[in-house]
């Protein structure tokens, strides 16, 4: 509980930003050596949401919505989306897929609310995986 308290006194905000440099890093280190998941070019990765983050905040740190894409496909083919879908369904498998548009349809029903314990839950559960080598199979 200690290391959750040095948290308390940040705003929203300065947690999601902590929230998603600990998450984004730990989604390229899962798929360092993978190609883009969009184009399957070999570059440096960044953290592609196939649900966007900012109209889909229920699924911004769902690992199984973001994957390694390169930053021609991820920035300007703002995701490339209909390549992003293909082999979206080869590395995740249809079972998981089905589950995160579930998660989607659901979050619709309903409005997100950021919370403070639930961003600091992130910032550690990420912060922990990101001290372990990257593991490649299921999350």
């Amino acid at each position: 509980m200690a290391t959750k308290n040095k948290y308390l006194d940040k705003t929203l905000s300065q947690l999601k930003a902590i929230a998603v440099t600990h998450f984004h890093k730990y989604i390229r280190n899962r798929d360092r050596g993978k190609p883009c998941i969009s184009c399957g070019r070999h570059t440096t990765l960044q953290a592609g949401h196939y649900y966007s983050a900012g109209q889909h905040p229920s699924v911004r740190f769902n690992p199984d919505n973001v994957h390694g894409q390169c930053l021609s496909c991820n920035y300007y083919k703002h995701g490339n989306l209909i390549n992003y879908s293909h082999y979206l369904l080869d590395r995740i498998g249809q079972k998981r897929f089905q589950n995160l548009k579930l998660k989607i349809d659901l979050s619709k029903r309903s409005r997100f609310k950021w919370d403070k314990f639930y961003l600091i839950e992130i910032i550690e559960k990420y912060k922990e995986l990101n001290k372990k080598p990257p593991s490649y199979g299921q999350e």
